[in-house]
């Protein structure tokens, strides 16, 4: 099944009630907030009307809260290869 992965990237401040309401029923409350929603018409409908605030991909599998965080997590720049004794 696919999924749109949706983030808000600008905020609805300043715009009509009603595309507001469109942010608040898609789950999108602050920037950067990404939600998943399986593909629908429906879905579909909503997001045409807040296409210039959002990006949109589409995906395989909605990920969870925690995979999303392990996704941004920067990586370490160094690793370990063996402990070393001290003297």
């Amino acid at each position: 099944m696919s999924y749109f992965r949706i983030t808000l990237m600008r905020s609805g401040i300043g715009l009509t009630k009603r595309t507001q309401g469109v942010l608040k029923a898609l789950g999108l409350r602050r920037r950067m907030k990404t939600v998943f929603y399986p593909v629908s018409p429906e879905v579909a409908g909503q997001i045409m009307k807040v296409k210039e605030l959002v990006h949109v991909q589409e995906v395989e599998k909605a990920m969870t809260k925690e995979e999303m965080r392990e996704e941004r997590r920067p990586d370490a720049g160094y690793y370990i290869e063996r402990a070393v004794t001290r003297l």
